[in-house]
Protein backbone atom coordinates (compact mmCIF):
# COMPACT_ATOMS: atom_id res chain seq x y z
CA UNK A 1 0.00 0.00 0.00
CA UNK A 2 1.23 3.27 -1.04
CA UNK A 3 1.04 6.15 1.87
CA UNK A 4 2.86 8.72 -0.10
CA UNK A 5 0.71 11.92 0.89
CA UNK A 6 2.01 14.88 -1.38
CA UNK A 7 -0.07 18.16 -0.26
CA UNK A 8 -1.62 19.88 -3.02
CA UNK A 9 -3.29 23.71 -2.86
CA UNK A 10 -7.13 23.87 -2.66
CA UNK A 11 -8.09 24.98 -5.29
CA UNK A 12 -6.05 22.01 -7.42
CA UNK A 13 -7.88 19.76 -5.45
CA UNK A 14 -11.28 21.34 -6.11
CA UNK A 15 -10.28 21.29 -9.83
CA UNK A 16 -9.82 17.40 -9.47
CA UNK A 17 -12.80 16.74 -8.12
CA UNK A 18 -14.78 19.10 -10.32
CA UNK A 19 -13.12 17.09 -13.51
CA UNK A 20 -15.73 14.31 -12.95
CA UNK A 21 -19.03 16.98 -12.72
CA UNK A 22 -21.89 15.72 -14.51
CA UNK A 23 -25.36 17.17 -14.81
CA UNK A 24 -27.75 14.74 -12.92
CA UNK A 25 -31.13 13.53 -14.36
CA UNK A 26 -34.45 14.83 -13.82
CA UNK A 27 -38.01 14.34 -13.20
CA UNK A 28 -41.64 16.05 -12.55
CA UNK A 29 -42.76 16.92 -8.91
CA UNK A 30 -45.54 18.63 -8.20
CA UNK A 31 -45.29 22.17 -6.71
CA UNK A 32 -46.45 21.87 -2.74
CA UNK A 33 -42.78 19.67 -2.94
CA UNK A 34 -41.10 22.06 -4.96
CA UNK A 35 -39.77 24.32 -2.52
CA UNK A 36 -35.83 23.93 -2.42
CA UNK A 37 -35.49 21.98 -5.40
CA UNK A 38 -33.47 23.67 -8.19
CA UNK A 39 -34.87 23.79 -11.19
CA UNK A 40 -34.49 22.45 -14.45
CA UNK A 41 -35.61 24.37 -17.11
CA UNK A 42 -36.10 27.68 -17.55
CA UNK A 43 -39.37 29.16 -16.27
CA UNK A 44 -40.83 31.43 -18.76
CA UNK A 45 -44.36 33.22 -18.76
CA UNK A 46 -47.08 31.27 -20.04
CA UNK A 47 -49.61 34.41 -20.29
CA UNK A 48 -48.45 38.26 -19.54
CA UNK A 49 -49.18 39.98 -16.30
CA UNK A 50 -51.37 41.56 -16.12
CA UNK A 51 -53.76 39.51 -18.46
CA UNK A 52 -55.52 42.63 -18.84
CA UNK A 53 -55.20 46.07 -18.22
CA UNK A 54 -56.40 46.67 -14.91
CA UNK A 55 -57.08 49.37 -11.89
CA UNK A 56 -54.39 50.44 -9.29
CA UNK A 57 -56.95 52.36 -7.46
CA UNK A 58 -60.63 51.70 -6.39
CA UNK A 59 -62.50 54.48 -8.55
CA UNK A 60 -64.14 55.69 -11.71
CA UNK A 61 -63.57 54.31 -15.61
CA UNK A 62 -63.92 56.77 -18.13
CA UNK A 63 -63.05 58.12 -21.34
CA UNK A 64 -60.12 59.81 -21.42
CA UNK A 65 -61.46 62.14 -24.24
CA UNK A 66 -64.29 62.76 -22.44
CA UNK A 67 -62.86 64.81 -19.83
CA UNK A 68 -60.49 67.12 -22.11
CA UNK A 69 -62.51 70.28 -21.54
CA UNK A 70 -63.18 69.72 -17.20
CA UNK A 71 -61.49 72.28 -14.79
CA UNK A 72 -63.36 73.68 -11.49
CA UNK A 73 -65.69 76.14 -13.41
CA UNK A 74 -66.71 73.36 -15.91
CA UNK A 75 -67.26 70.02 -14.50
CA UNK A 76 -68.50 67.11 -15.75
CA UNK A 77 -71.48 64.42 -15.16
CA UNK A 78 -71.09 61.07 -16.22
CA UNK A 79 -73.81 58.66 -15.74
CA UNK A 80 -72.42 55.75 -13.39
CA UNK A 81 -73.45 52.13 -15.35
CA UNK A 82 -72.41 49.89 -13.40
CA UNK A 83 -69.61 48.15 -10.69
CA UNK A 84 -67.10 46.33 -11.08
CA UNK A 85 -65.10 44.44 -8.65
CA UNK A 86 -62.11 42.05 -8.81
CA UNK A 87 -62.55 39.23 -11.04
CA UNK A 88 -65.29 40.54 -12.77
CA UNK A 89 -66.05 42.29 -16.08
CA UNK A 90 -67.72 45.07 -17.39
CA UNK A 91 -70.92 43.94 -19.27
CA UNK A 92 -70.92 46.33 -21.97
CA UNK A 93 -68.91 48.94 -24.53
CA UNK A 94 -68.52 52.11 -22.30
CA UNK A 95 -70.23 54.75 -24.49
CA UNK A 96 -69.81 58.32 -24.38
CA UNK A 97 -70.87 59.99 -20.91
CA UNK A 98 -70.78 56.76 -18.81
CA UNK A 99 -68.41 55.28 -16.18
CA UNK A 100 -67.92 52.46 -14.56
CA UNK A 101 -67.64 52.39 -10.67
CA UNK A 102 -64.19 50.11 -10.31
CA UNK A 103 -62.34 48.25 -7.91
CA UNK A 104 -58.40 48.01 -7.68
CA UNK A 105 -57.28 44.85 -9.50
CA UNK A 106 -60.14 44.92 -12.00
CA UNK A 107 -60.40 44.39 -15.29
CA UNK A 108 -60.48 48.06 -17.31
CA UNK A 109 -64.19 48.16 -19.25
CA UNK A 110 -63.77 48.21 -22.86
CA UNK A 111 -64.16 51.62 -24.15
CA UNK A 112 -62.26 53.01 -21.11
CA UNK A 113 -58.77 54.30 -21.35
CA UNK A 114 -58.08 55.67 -17.75
CA UNK A 115 -59.40 55.90 -14.02
CA UNK A 116 -60.34 58.78 -11.69
CA UNK A 117 -59.50 58.10 -8.14
CA UNK A 118 -62.38 58.10 -5.75
CA UNK A 119 -61.06 61.18 -3.94
CA UNK A 120 -60.82 63.18 -7.25
CA UNK A 121 -64.77 62.32 -7.69
CA UNK A 122 -68.17 63.43 -6.13
CA UNK A 123 -71.18 60.68 -6.88
CA UNK A 124 -74.97 61.83 -6.17
CA UNK A 125 -77.82 59.27 -6.14
CA UNK A 126 -81.02 60.36 -7.98
CA UNK A 127 -84.15 57.43 -7.90
CA UNK A 128 -82.26 54.26 -8.97
CA UNK A 129 -79.39 56.02 -11.07
CA UNK A 130 -76.02 56.67 -9.61
CA UNK A 131 -73.95 60.05 -11.05
CA UNK A 132 -70.50 61.11 -11.25
CA UNK A 133 -68.80 64.60 -11.27
CA UNK A 134 -65.03 65.44 -11.98
CA UNK A 135 -63.83 68.83 -12.16
CA UNK A 136 -60.19 68.05 -13.71
CA UNK A 137 -59.06 66.41 -17.39
CA UNK A 138 -57.73 62.64 -17.64
CA UNK A 139 -54.65 61.97 -19.67
CA UNK A 140 -55.06 58.83 -22.01
CA UNK A 141 -53.67 55.39 -19.77
CA UNK A 142 -53.72 57.22 -16.32
CA UNK A 143 -53.88 55.41 -13.64
CA UNK A 144 -53.95 51.80 -15.77
CA UNK A 145 -51.27 49.15 -15.43
CA UNK A 146 -51.07 47.84 -18.95
CA UNK A 147 -51.77 44.34 -20.08
CA UNK A 148 -48.00 42.85 -20.18
CA UNK A 149 -46.68 45.73 -18.72
CA UNK A 150 -45.14 43.61 -16.06
CA UNK A 151 -44.14 40.45 -18.09
CA UNK A 152 -44.88 39.36 -21.50
CA UNK A 153 -45.72 36.28 -22.88
CA UNK A 154 -42.83 33.74 -23.16
CA UNK A 155 -41.08 35.90 -20.96
CA UNK A 156 -37.95 34.13 -19.24
CA UNK A 157 -38.74 34.88 -15.48
CA UNK A 158 -35.85 32.43 -13.85
CA UNK A 159 -33.36 30.69 -15.48
CA UNK A 160 -33.17 26.88 -14.73
CA UNK A 161 -30.71 25.93 -12.32
CA UNK A 162 -32.16 28.01 -9.99
CA UNK A 163 -33.41 27.30 -6.36
CA UNK A 164 -37.44 27.42 -5.69
CA UNK A 165 -37.31 29.78 -3.11
CA UNK A 166 -41.05 31.27 -2.06
CA UNK A 167 -41.08 33.97 -4.59
CA UNK A 168 -40.35 31.64 -7.30
CA UNK A 169 -42.89 29.02 -6.14
CA UNK A 170 -45.33 32.51 -6.44
CA UNK A 171 -43.88 32.45 -10.06
CA UNK A 172 -44.74 29.05 -10.73
CA UNK A 173 -48.35 29.03 -9.65
CA UNK A 174 -49.11 32.57 -10.87
CA UNK A 175 -48.23 30.79 -14.42
CA UNK A 176 -50.12 27.64 -13.85
CA UNK A 177 -46.57 25.48 -13.24
CA UNK A 178 -49.12 22.92 -10.91
CA UNK A 179 -45.85 20.08 -12.14
CA UNK A 180 -42.59 21.21 -12.40
CA UNK A 181 -39.25 19.90 -13.92
CA UNK A 182 -36.77 19.48 -11.14
CA UNK A 183 -33.00 18.37 -10.66
CA UNK A 184 -33.20 15.10 -8.60
CA UNK A 185 -31.46 14.93 -5.77
CA UNK A 186 -27.93 12.85 -5.66
CA UNK A 187 -27.84 10.66 -2.79
CA UNK A 188 -24.89 10.54 -0.47
CA UNK A 189 -24.40 7.60 1.64
CA UNK A 190 -22.38 8.55 4.91
CA UNK A 191 -20.82 6.01 6.95
CA UNK A 192 -18.79 7.16 9.95
CA UNK A 193 -15.65 4.91 10.40
CA UNK A 194 -13.94 3.57 14.04
CA UNK A 195 -14.75 1.34 16.78
CA UNK A 196 -14.64 4.57 19.45
CA UNK A 197 -17.55 5.86 18.17
CA UNK A 198 -20.90 5.03 19.96
CA UNK A 199 -24.70 6.62 18.74
CA UNK A 200 -25.97 9.40 20.30
CA UNK A 201 -28.55 7.63 21.97
CA UNK A 202 -26.02 5.29 23.78
CA UNK A 203 -24.76 5.68 27.42
CA UNK A 204 -20.89 7.58 27.26
CA UNK A 205 -18.16 4.74 28.27
CA UNK A 206 -14.87 5.41 28.99
CA UNK A 207 -12.58 5.21 25.69
CA UNK A 208 -15.71 6.12 23.40
CA UNK A 209 -17.11 9.06 21.78
CA UNK A 210 -20.86 9.54 20.76
CA UNK A 211 -20.74 9.43 17.09
CA UNK A 212 -21.66 13.50 15.73
CA UNK A 213 -19.62 13.41 12.61
CA UNK A 214 -22.67 11.76 10.65
CA UNK A 215 -24.82 13.44 11.83
CA UNK A 216 -23.33 16.66 11.25
CA UNK A 217 -22.41 15.95 7.49
CA UNK A 218 -25.85 14.60 7.07
CA UNK A 219 -27.06 17.78 7.87
CA UNK A 220 -24.52 19.78 5.52
CA UNK A 221 -26.08 16.97 2.70
CA UNK A 222 -29.32 18.05 3.11
CA UNK A 223 -28.70 22.14 3.33
CA UNK A 224 -26.61 21.32 0.15
CA UNK A 225 -29.89 20.32 -1.26
CA UNK A 226 -29.15 16.71 -1.91
CA UNK A 227 -30.80 13.10 -0.43
CA UNK A 228 -28.27 11.90 2.59
CA UNK A 229 -28.12 8.18 3.33
CA UNK A 230 -26.52 7.16 6.84
CA UNK A 231 -25.38 4.08 6.22
CA UNK A 232 -24.04 3.51 9.94
CA UNK A 233 -20.53 2.79 11.61
CA UNK A 234 -17.90 0.53 10.27
CA UNK A 235 -15.26 -0.69 13.29
CA UNK A 236 -11.67 -1.07 12.33
CA UNK A 237 -11.64 -3.88 10.17
CA UNK A 238 -10.88 -4.35 6.88
CA UNK A 239 -12.67 -7.01 5.75
CA UNK A 240 -16.01 -5.57 6.73
CA UNK A 241 -15.38 -2.42 6.07
CA UNK A 242 -13.79 -3.28 2.64
CA UNK A 243 -17.20 -5.11 1.77
CA UNK A 244 -19.43 -2.62 3.43
CA UNK A 245 -17.73 0.12 0.90
CA UNK A 246 -17.95 -2.09 -1.62
CA UNK A 247 -21.76 -3.10 -1.60
CA UNK A 248 -22.83 0.87 -0.69
CA UNK A 249 -21.19 2.58 -4.04
CA UNK A 250 -23.84 0.59 -5.97
CA UNK A 251 -26.47 2.08 -4.65
CA UNK A 252 -25.94 5.76 -3.85
CA UNK A 253 -24.32 8.44 -6.45
CA UNK A 254 -21.38 10.20 -3.97
CA UNK A 255 -19.65 7.94 -0.90
CA UNK A 256 -18.33 9.89 2.59
CA UNK A 257 -16.39 8.48 5.09
CA UNK A 258 -15.44 9.90 8.00
CA UNK A 259 -12.19 8.66 9.63
CA UNK A 260 -9.79 6.31 8.52
CA UNK A 261 -7.58 8.39 6.39
CA UNK A 262 -4.80 8.91 8.12
CA UNK A 263 -1.46 6.50 8.59
CA UNK A 264 -2.00 5.33 11.89
CA UNK A 265 -2.37 1.34 11.97
CA UNK A 266 -6.32 1.90 12.08
CA UNK A 267 -6.66 3.90 9.52
CA UNK A 268 -8.34 1.96 6.86
CA UNK A 269 -9.50 4.02 3.98
CA UNK A 270 -6.47 4.42 2.23
CA UNK A 271 -6.30 0.80 1.75
CA UNK A 272 -9.84 -0.18 0.74
CA UNK A 273 -9.58 2.54 -2.34
CA UNK A 274 -6.36 0.47 -3.40
CA UNK A 275 -8.33 -2.78 -3.20
CA UNK A 276 -11.16 -0.94 -4.79
CA UNK A 277 -9.34 -0.17 -7.85
CA UNK A 278 -10.13 3.40 -7.04
CA UNK A 279 -8.36 6.26 -8.63
CA UNK A 280 -6.80 8.70 -5.73
CA UNK A 281 -7.49 12.13 -6.98
CA UNK A 282 -5.10 13.23 -3.71
CA UNK A 283 -4.50 12.26 -0.20
CA UNK A 284 -3.20 15.53 1.39
CA UNK A 285 -4.09 19.27 0.72
CA UNK A 286 -2.24 22.38 1.59
CA UNK A 287 -4.80 23.30 4.37
CA UNK A 288 -5.84 23.40 7.96
CA UNK A 289 -7.90 21.66 8.83
CA UNK A 290 -8.34 18.56 7.28
CA UNK A 291 -5.27 18.47 5.69
CA UNK A 292 -5.86 14.33 5.47
CA UNK A 293 -8.88 14.72 3.40
CA UNK A 294 -8.81 12.47 0.49
CA UNK A 295 -10.81 12.26 -2.96
CA UNK A 296 -10.86 8.65 -4.91
CA UNK A 297 -12.97 7.60 -7.98
CA UNK A 298 -14.34 4.25 -8.87
CA UNK A 299 -16.78 2.90 -11.30
CA UNK A 300 -17.22 6.56 -12.19
CA UNK A 301 -18.61 7.46 -8.64
CA UNK A 302 -16.68 9.64 -5.93
CA UNK A 303 -15.89 9.15 -2.62
CA UNK A 304 -15.16 11.57 -0.19
CA UNK A 305 -12.61 10.29 2.78
CA UNK A 306 -13.14 13.07 5.56
CA UNK A 307 -11.43 13.66 8.36
CA UNK A 308 -12.46 12.16 11.78
CA UNK A 309 -12.15 15.72 13.45
CA UNK A 310 -15.18 17.30 13.53
CA UNK A 311 -14.25 20.70 12.10
CA UNK A 312 -11.67 19.34 9.81
CA UNK A 313 -14.64 17.25 8.20
CA UNK A 314 -17.32 20.07 8.48
CA UNK A 315 -14.69 21.87 6.15
CA UNK A 316 -13.59 19.53 4.32
CA UNK A 317 -17.50 19.00 2.94
CA UNK A 318 -17.83 22.37 2.34
CA UNK A 319 -15.11 22.87 0.57
CA UNK A 320 -14.83 20.02 -1.92
CA UNK A 321 -18.20 17.99 -1.46
CA UNK A 322 -20.65 21.02 -1.81
CA UNK A 323 -19.50 22.51 -5.04
CA UNK A 324 -19.58 18.69 -7.29
CA UNK A 325 -23.38 18.17 -5.23
CA UNK A 326 -23.99 22.12 -6.75
CA UNK A 327 -22.85 20.91 -10.14
CA UNK A 328 -24.69 17.46 -10.02
CA UNK A 329 -27.76 19.49 -9.48
CA UNK A 330 -27.49 21.89 -12.37
CA UNK A 331 -26.10 24.83 -10.38
CA UNK A 332 -24.58 27.21 -12.79
CA UNK A 333 -22.86 28.86 -9.78
CA UNK A 334 -21.65 25.89 -7.77
CA UNK A 335 -19.23 26.97 -5.15
CA UNK A 336 -20.12 29.23 -2.18
CA UNK A 337 -19.99 32.93 -2.48
CA UNK A 338 -16.89 34.16 -0.95
CA UNK A 339 -16.92 37.97 0.11
CA UNK A 340 -14.11 40.93 1.40
CA UNK A 341 -14.23 41.34 5.13
CA UNK A 342 -13.09 42.80 8.36
CA UNK A 343 -11.68 40.67 10.72
CA UNK A 344 -13.57 41.08 14.43
CA UNK A 345 -11.06 39.64 16.66
CA UNK A 346 -7.09 38.59 16.54
CA UNK A 347 -6.17 35.58 14.81
CA UNK A 348 -2.41 35.19 15.87
CA UNK A 349 -1.96 31.66 15.09
CA UNK A 350 0.50 31.26 12.07
CA UNK A 351 -0.39 30.12 8.83
CA UNK A 352 2.37 27.47 7.09
CA UNK A 353 -1.06 26.39 5.02
CA UNK A 354 -4.21 28.14 3.89
CA UNK A 355 -6.20 28.27 7.17
CA UNK A 356 -10.07 27.97 6.61
CA UNK A 357 -11.07 29.34 10.26
CA UNK A 358 -15.09 28.89 11.68
CA UNK A 359 -16.65 31.83 11.58
CA UNK A 360 -19.48 33.73 11.97
CA UNK A 361 -20.96 36.94 10.22
CA UNK A 362 -21.96 40.20 11.26
CA UNK A 363 -23.12 43.70 9.79
CA UNK A 364 -21.47 46.66 11.42
CA UNK A 365 -21.42 50.70 10.61
CA UNK A 366 -22.35 49.40 6.96
CA UNK A 367 -19.43 46.75 7.47
CA UNK A 368 -19.03 43.28 6.76
CA UNK A 369 -17.02 41.84 10.34
CA UNK A 370 -16.04 38.11 10.65
CA UNK A 371 -15.47 37.28 13.51
CA UNK A 372 -13.85 33.54 14.41
CA UNK A 373 -16.22 31.09 16.11
CA UNK A 374 -14.46 29.83 19.11
CA UNK A 375 -11.64 27.22 19.43
CA UNK A 376 -9.50 27.16 16.11
CA UNK A 377 -8.65 23.22 16.65
CA UNK A 378 -9.54 20.40 14.07
CA UNK A 379 -11.31 18.39 16.81
CA UNK A 380 -13.50 20.95 18.00
CA UNK A 381 -17.34 20.92 18.47
CA UNK A 382 -18.23 23.53 20.15
CA UNK A 383 -17.42 26.19 17.39
CA UNK A 384 -19.07 24.62 14.37
CA UNK A 385 -22.35 25.96 16.01
CA UNK A 386 -22.23 29.17 15.51
CA UNK A 387 -20.30 28.85 12.34
CA UNK A 388 -21.58 30.69 9.16
CA UNK A 389 -18.89 31.45 7.72
CA UNK A 390 -15.05 30.50 6.81
CA UNK A 391 -12.24 32.83 7.11
CA UNK A 392 -9.55 31.85 4.72
CA UNK A 393 -6.32 32.95 5.60
CA UNK A 394 -3.55 32.40 3.22
CA UNK A 395 -0.58 30.21 3.96
CA UNK A 396 3.03 31.55 4.93
CA UNK A 397 1.77 34.17 7.43
CA UNK A 398 2.29 35.01 10.96
CA UNK A 399 -1.06 35.53 12.12
CA UNK A 400 -3.84 38.67 11.51
CA UNK A 401 -5.14 41.57 13.52
CA UNK A 402 -8.53 42.79 14.21
CA UNK A 403 -9.35 45.43 11.53
CA UNK A 404 -7.20 43.39 8.85
CA UNK A 405 -9.46 42.91 5.44
CA UNK A 406 -9.95 38.91 5.03
CA UNK A 407 -12.34 36.58 2.21
CA UNK A 408 -14.98 34.99 3.99
CA UNK A 409 -16.42 31.84 2.62
CA UNK A 410 -20.39 32.52 2.61
CA UNK A 411 -22.05 28.92 4.10
CA UNK A 412 -25.33 29.58 4.35
CA UNK A 413 -25.58 32.22 1.45
CA UNK A 414 -27.99 30.46 -1.34
CA UNK A 415 -26.67 32.76 -4.50
CA UNK A 416 -23.19 30.65 -5.05
CA UNK A 417 -20.31 32.03 -6.33
CA UNK A 418 -17.05 31.80 -8.32
CA UNK A 419 -14.44 28.92 -7.32
CA UNK A 420 -11.82 29.79 -4.55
Amino acid sequence: MNLHRTPIPVNEAVEKIMEHSRTGETEYIGINEADGRVIAEDLVATHPIPPFHKSPYDGFALRSKDTTHLSKDNPGRFVVTETVGAGSRASGFMKEGETVRIMTGAEIPPGADCVAMFEICQTEEKGDQSWMTLKRPMDPNQNIILQGSETTINEKLVSKGSRVNPGVKALLATFGYAKVKVYKKPVVGVFATGTELLEVEEELIPGKIRNSNAYMIVSQIERAGAEARYLGKLVDNLPTCFQAVASAIQDVDFLITTGGVSVGDFDLMPEIYEKLGAEVLFNKVAMRPGSVTTAASVQGKLLFGLSGNPSACYVGFELFTFPILQRHLGRTHPYHRTVQATLGRDFKKANPFTRFVRGFIEYEEGKVVVYPAGLDKSAVVSSLAYTDALIMLPGGTRGFKQGDRVEAVLLEDLKGGQKL
